[in-house]
């Protein structure tokens, strides 16, 4: 299924957040966030694994005790049931690949 992104709905998961669910099967969903300067995306945790890909701008990931500035073209793992914040250092988008699919972002 072809999904063009203009046809896609935004939602607003914090302040300066912007979420795009995209292609989504039952096991497996590509989202974009678009993160404004200084946004955060507080300290949460999921049962979901979540891939993580910077497209543009910079972030900081804290997860279990450490700190991981992403940049462009970077990417991270992140395992089910850790906790993980993020804090956007720059007008950034990144991509996130979750699995299995996450229903509450439906």
């Amino acid at each position: 299924m072809l999904i063009s992104h203009k046809s896609v709905r935004a939602t607003k998961p914090a302040p300066g957040i912007t979420r795009r669910v995209l292609a989504h099967t039952e096991k497996v969903m590509l989202t974009e966030h678009t993160l404004e300067k200084d946004a955060i995306l507080p300290d949460h945790q999921h049962s979901h694994e979540q891939l993580v890909y910077l497209k543009s701008g910079e972030i900081l990931i804290e997860m279990g005790g450490e700190h991981f500035k992403l940049l462009p073209g970077d990417s991270l793992a992140v395992p089910p049931d850790v906790n993980h914040k993020v804090t956007s250092l720059k007008k950034s988008v990144a991509l996130d690949i979750f699995a299995p699919a996450r229903k509450d972002f439906l």
